[in-house]
């Protein structure tokens, strides 16, 4: 009694005397495979919620549950004692942090200047014309 691969899946394996696995034959019958049913992960009772791991019950506990702790946050927050927060200073009172820009009229408008100047087609083509001349006349010499 060997086993082998299923030879219309090639992933399931079958007894020699099968001639397809489990899951080939219920595709072959038309037979729809039943979807498995996930169970809560809290009760294991229930079913869980699509795309959840938890049953609608053990949400809601949850949501209460949490719901509770928040409540006792706040009151744990509400015993802050703000009686040294007047000797602080007001936002409104601190002096502004501005910093120093450069003024861009100090810079040379020569800089930019072969930038601003447009170039026809004509003048680039005569341009790398005079470089490869200028090439050649190098390798030359």
């Amino acid at each position: 009694m060997n086993l082998v691969k299923c030879p219309r899946c090639d992933l399931n394996y079958i007894r020699e005397d099968e001639k397809y696995c489990k899951v080939c034959l219920r595709e072959l019958k038309g037979e729809k495979n039943p979807d498995e049913v996930e169970l809560c992960s809290i009760c294991n009772e229930a079913p869980a919620l699509p795309g959840r791991d938890v049953c609608l019950f053990c949400l809601k506990e949850m949501n209460k549950s949490n719901s509770v702790n928040e409540d006792q946050e706040e009151d744990a927050g509400e015993g802050v004692d703000t009686s040294n927060i007047g000797d602080m200073d007001s936002v409104s009172g601190m002096d502004e942090i501005i910093p120093e820009v450069e003024d861009d009229s100090d810079i040379p408008s020569q800089e930019f200047g072969e930038i601003e100047n447009e170039l026809s087609l004509e003048d680039v083509r005569e341009d790398e014309e005079r470089e490869a001349e200028e090439d050649e006349s190098e390798e030359d010499l």
